[in-house]
């Protein structure tokens, strides 16, 4: 029974992972774009985002508490699971260990940047290209949301491999194989509009 509800668990969380979480992210990446056309195009993404119907109700709902469920299964899962990248140097062990470290990484990131950014809000504070830039005015700020965006891009698309593995649409080996060239394809995707989006603020 309680190996049944583990495994369910752990569906649960890589779906998650991938619906509404996985798709949440892309489209971030996308508005965040919009400052590489600059300050004008951004604010007017930005507004657009913020004056969505019932958008507190799809953040809660549709993002916040899916999000937080994910991150913390997969704290739970990342100190429990018995990593062997050290003792078998395959590729995929590797990747295995990096999807958990990652995953931590991701957690401390996003949740400062909700802290930062959607917190911040319910104090007076407007989400425009104006507060990216003053956050971004501080080197250390810029290097922690490089490495922070990074592993949650690597942690979305390392994580779609393991999705299509759990959830029986990789089942080959040659499938899997392929899967991997598709999920580094998105990694580098996504990783070059992230990047592109945070030095867009950088003056």
């Amino acid at each position: 029974m309680a190996g049944n509800r583990e495994f369910n668990f752990r569906r649960l969380h890589s779906l998650l992972g991938v619906i509404p979480v996985g798709l949440f992210l892309t489209q971030h990446l996308v508005v965040n774009h919009f400052a590489t056309g600059g300050e004008e195009s951004f604010n007017q993404a930005a507004h657009f985002m913020e004056s969505l119907p019932f958008r507190y109700f799809l953040e809660i709902f549709i993002i916040f508490l899916p999000l937080y469920f994910h991150a913390i299964y997969g704290i739970y899962i990342a100190f429990t699971s018995k990593n062997n990248a050290s003792r078998f140097g395959f590729f995929r062990n590797w990747m295995f260990l990096l999807q958990r470290v990652s995953g931590v990484i991701t957690f401390i990131f996003v949740t400062w940047h909700v802290w930062q950014t959607r917190v911040a809000v319910f104090f007076g504070a407007e989400v425009n290209f104006q507060m990216m830039e003053e956050i971004f005015s501080n080197p250390f700020m810029v290097a922690f949301y490089v490495l922070g965006v990074l592993s949650t891009i690597f942690h979305f698309a390392n994580g779609l491999w393991s999705f299509c593995v759990s959830w029986g649409i990789t089942v080959t080996p040659r499938s899997q194989r392929i899967a991997t060239y598709v999920t580094i394809g998105i990694f580098l995707a996504l990783s070059i509009v992230g990047m592109r989006a945070i030095f867009a603020f950088i003056v």
